[in-house]
């Protein structure tokens, strides 16, 4: 490995200046500064997974290098806050080139899994399994820049939601847009919403695990320059109608749970709260919002570009690696097999809203 020591830590064992390093070597990057790679959200998911580490790799005496993770049994290794976050991979020094599998041994780790790993991240790319789509939203010119692209590229939808954003105001009452919301009920009332929507939907409810709420509520009392828990919140009449929970850095506001009342769907809430979430971000010099990867229809029609992230897994030869690739690439492939059949894909969604109308009381 070209680099010398490494040390394994748990989160808050992390002295602030190495938190500081991490930042400085983040902010050198030439990826979007997306919060999920910030040291504050691996803080805040060490505190609810009691399995999550920090590998610091040094070279000439100082810190060159962080690989935030999770270590299972056998030292299968994870992504921190893999199934949640958006945004992943180590935050390394541009010319610091380790060697993966010298790494993953200095960390007991047989294994390293992934599903959003950065484009950028030369050290696990070539572990990648599937390339993948996140879809962005680009407000670096300003909103009014960005409503003239939707105009160009999809006027009827533009159109449409102003209307219909109209229309709430006079059937509904006054609509009203907070970029920043910090009451704590507007917050689970948006889990109420997602948990009914992954029911409806027949996915499993992530906030049925007790960890991804705990570290739900945590990130929205966080407070940093680059890693800013934000809840954005549309009302009308005084009820809220939509919402959204995600991290924003000081470039990049990274879009997470976003949920409504299907009450009121027929005036497309969601798109609303969306396009006032483009605004307000363009406001405060946000220059990106990212979407997140998977297809959906709401993407594509607010979407004015996409960046590549990966799925894989990193290994080294050892019963937790064939493990690991026993556990997560049998089921990998068959999502890989129905996504490139949309026909099959479509008959999959189908299934499962039936099972969920089922389980229903």
């Amino acid at each position: 490995m070209n680099s010398g020591r490494v040390r394994v830590l748990r989160p808050e064992e992390l002295g602030e200046g190495e938190r500081e390093r991490w930042r400085e070597l983040r902010a050198k990057s030439t990826a979007p500064r997306n919060p999920f790679m910030e040291p504050e959200f691996t803080d805040v998911v060490g505190r609810v997974r009691p399995r999550a580490r920090v590998a610091v790799v040094y070279d000439g005496g100082e810190a060159a290098g962080f690989l935030p993770h999770e270590r299972g049994p056998l030292g299968q290794g994870r992504a921190i806050g893999l199934g949640v976050s958006d945004c992943q991979g180590p935050v390394l020094r541009q010319d610091l080139a380790p060697d993966t599998r010298q790494l993953l041994r200095a960390c007991s780790l047989s294994s390293f899994a992934f599903d959003n790993l950065e484009a950028e991240q030369e050290l696990f790319v070539p572990h990648a399994a599937e390339k993948h789509a996140t879809y962005v939203i680009d407000v670096a010119r300003g909103y009014e820049a960005y409503e003239n692209v939707l105009r160009a590229q999809s006027p009827k939808f533009l159109k449409t939601t102003l209307a219909k954003e109209r229309r709430l105001g006079r059937q509904v009452g006054d609509v009203r847009f907070v970029f920043d919301e910090r009451d704590p009920a507007a917050l689970r009332t948006l889990m109420g919403w997602k948990s009914a929507q992954y029911r409806r939907t027949g996915r499993r409810d992530r906030f049925a695990q007790e960890w991804i709420t705990r570290l739900v509520a945590r990130l929205a009392g966080t407070r940093a320059p680059e890693c800013t828990g934000t809840l954005s919140v549309l009302y009308a009449g005084g009820r809220p109608l939509a919402a959204h929970f995600g991290l924003r850095s000081a470039t990049v506001l990274a879009c997470w749970f976003p949920a409504y009342d299907p009450e009121f769907a027929k005036y497309s809430p969601g798109l609303i709260l969306h396009l006032r979430m483009a605004e307000a971000a363009a406001a405060e010099g946000i220059g990106m919002l990212d979407m997140g990867r998977g297809p959906a229809e709401y993407k594509d029609s607010l979407r004015t570009g996409e960046l590549p992230v990966y799925e894989g897994t990193a290994t080294r030869p050892g019963a937790g690696a064939a493990l690991q690739w026993l556990g997560r690439e049998p089921v990998r492939r068959a999502h890989g097999f129905v996504r490139e059949r949309p026909r099959l894909a479509s008959l999959a969604v189908r299934t499962l809203r039936g099972a969920a109308r089922l389980r229903r009381p």
